[in-house]
């Protein structure tokens, strides 16, 4: 690990002027990194990963509503019947796309179904479809409830509200 004071290549410095002033105007322009990747002679490769684990919101930007995961879109399904198994879920989902991932917690003490399933698929379009029509159906004589999983709440404003 380094430890390195870069400054900043535009800072003229007056050598001539030796007060205050200069030494506080030299403080301001100096950046301290600590890390690996700021050694002597290494480049300024940093600087332009910033967007590394960045997720592209595609289409969506950022707007309010249905965020997308890492791998894909995440569908949560609520009241699922305690019986239910994956091929159950699999055989009502996969009508609209192909399901990546099917996540089922089991009760530990129980050995039945907690209630609730996550299920990703690879796109927006095939997941919306799956929402919209299965939201409110039944799945083993229960109604499910279909909803994202992730979702962006509105823009925050910058002017705080006053409270009366």
């Amino acid at each position: 690990m380094a430890d390195v004071l870069d400054i900043n290549d535009s800072v003229e410095l007056d050598v001539e002027d030796e007060g205050d002033q200069s030494v506080l105007r030299l403080k301001d322009k100096v950046v301290k990194r600590k890390g690996r990747g700021f050694g002597p002679g290494e480049t300024k490769e940093h600087e332009k990963i910033r967007g590394y684990e960045s997720i592209d919101s595609g289409d969506h930007g950022d707007e309010p509503g249905p965020q997308k995961s890492v791998e894909g879109w995440i569908l949560f399904v609520t009241s699922v019947h305690e019986e239910a198994s994956e091929d159950d879920l699999s055989e009502k989902f996969s009508e609209f796309g192909a399901i990546k991932n099917i996540s089922i917690n089991l009760d530990r003490r129980t050995g039945f179904l907690k209630g609730y399933a996550l299920i990703e698929y690879g796109t927006y379009e095939e997941a919306f479809a799956a929402r919209e029509a299965l939201n409110g159906s039944l799945l083993l004589g229960q109604t499910v409830g279909v909803d994202w999983c992730f979702v962006k709440g509105p823009k925050k404003s910058k002017k705080r509200a006053r409270r009366h």
